[in-house]
């Protein structure tokens, strides 16, 4: 891709002038970034192709504990991208990182491998482009964020909604523009029905398939006995690998908010919930909670229920801004402004598709299609900070915030009690039984990273 088609691209894509100009005065004319994967399921496969579609870039290497999976992901990058090349296939990412020679690596494994992938790939030598939430614990994703400013990484957290065409075009025309006026409540959350629901009779314990190595899979988490609803994808049910339906969708529109309203940590976290319904589900998340995030006086609140109804069918998923000029409600596809005391809205967006410029979007299994536009934007504007080592827009610092309030809202609900967060010294004020849970223990022979900052 030269400097023409790059700008034409760049274009098609809606990225500003500077961002493509920043990009494009280092990457013209060079030979194709050579780019690495970790963790080659779901997402990883949905992020990498989107790379393949926007920059000069050779898949390197791929890396999973599912040989089926792994195999599948190497079959499909090599249909994809520009030299056929099938790439390196790895089942440790300790042998891939060994090789030195990405320039960037996403790491997309479940989240209880995220620290020590991400750790190790910068030791290596790339830039990162790490999923969200950062961590399973506050203090992997201290030692994350500390190890990225050490090595001078450049790191883009997957909170692509920072990238999302429609939201910025709401956070511009609505927020900044100030048609909400003073804005005094904020409400996020999920209403959707994602939590595992098999018991133990319809899910019983088995022995693993034999293209995954369970133990590999496991790594630092504790071993549980092996059960289809752990992989793929339904791992979020169980607290062991990640930090349930908070630490998967309220990570997303609690740092939008931050984002749109200029916002840095909260003061306080509070949280109650539980399995408060489905009590009979091997789930061991919580399918009920509230949290509420105090930033100076400004309460952004977090709801999820996987059972019942949605209050407004059309924002299952979102966050609703409420002002003294009017009402703002925003998702992953579409906004609405409501003026004061309307009921209609006079203000309206909704997700960017490029089908004529990327047909292959139209296609592509388990795609999705209303975030690939925002995926794209996420990488170049990843592409764009490493040509200056600047910080992109969902810099890792962000993403730490972003997945520590979350997993402090887990804590507070734990606990029982309301959570003061010392952002100076990454720690619980007053609260030592707080930070004794700010460091999962870790399984052997597996350290964790930040286990001496905790």
């Amino acid at each position: 891709m030269n400097r023409r088609d790059f700008l034409k691209a760049g274009a098609a894509a809606g990225l500003t002038l500077p961002l493509m100009n920043a990009y494009v005065a280092g990457a013209a004319d060079q030979k194709p970034l050579r780019a690495g994967l970790i963790g080659s399921g779901w997402y990883g496969k949905c992020d990498i192709l989107r790379l393949i579609q926007i920059a000069p870039v050779e898949i390197v290497s791929l890396c999973d504990v599912d040989k089926k999976m792994l195999e599948e992901a190497g079959e499909i990058v090599a249909s994809r991208q520009k030299s056929g090349k099938k790439p390196r296939l790895y089942s440790d990412f300790r042998e891939m990182l060994k090789e030195k020679d990405l320039d960037v690596v996403e790491v997309a494994t479940p989240d209880h491998w995220h620290a020590l992938a991400a750790i190790a790939a910068m030791e290596a030598g790339a830039d990162l482009y790490l999923q969200k939430p950062i961590s399973v614990d506050i203090a992997e994703g201290q030692a994350i964020l500390a190890k990225a400013r050490k090595l001078n990484s450049v790191v883009q957290v997957g909170t692509q909604r920072r990238s999302t065409p429609h939201l910025v075009e709401a956070r511009d025309k609505v927020i900044k523009e100030g048609l909400l006026g003073k804005i005094g409540l904020v409400e996020i959350y999920c209403y959707y029905h994602m939590r595992a629901r098999q018991t133990p009779q319809q899910a019983p314990d088995e022995k693993p398939p034999e293209n995954l190595n369970y133990e590999m899979w496991t790594g630092p988490a504790p071993m549980r006995p092996y059960n289809k609803l752990v992989h793929p994808r339904s791992w979020r049910a169980f607290m062991e690998y990640g930090n349930g339906i908070i630490g998967d969708m309220a990570i997303h529109m609690l740092d939008a908010v931050r984002w749109m309203l200029g916002l840095g940590w909260p003061k306080t976290v509070s949280s109650s919930g539980g399995i408060l319904v489905d009590k009979a589900s091997r789930a061991n998340i919580s399918d009920t909670q509230e949290a509420t995030f105090d930033f100076d006086g400004l309460p952004v609140v977090w709801t999820h229920r996987t059972w019942g109804h949605s209050p407004d069918p059309k924002y299952p998923w979102g966050m609703t801004f409420y002002g003294d000029k009017g009402m703002l409600k925003a998702s992953v596809n579409s906004y609405d402004f409501f003026p004061q005391n309307s009921n209609e809205s006079t203000m309206h967006g909704e997700a960017l598709f490029e089908y004529e410029k990327y047909p292959e979007d139209k296609t592509e299994k388990d795609l999705e299609r209303h975030v690939a536009s925002a995926i794209r934007r996420h990488w170049l504007d990843l592409l764009a900070a490493r040509e200056n080592r600047g910080k992109p827009v969902a810099d890792i610092e962000q993403g730490y915030m972003s997945t520590a309030s979350c997993i402090l809202a887990n804590m507070s609900m734990k606990l029982g009690r309301s959570l003061t967060w010392d952002a100076a010294k990454n720690r619980v004020a007053g609260d030592e039984e707080a930070n004794q849970l700010l460091a999962r223990p870790y399984r052997g022979p597996w350290v964790h990273p930040g286990a001496a900052t905790a």
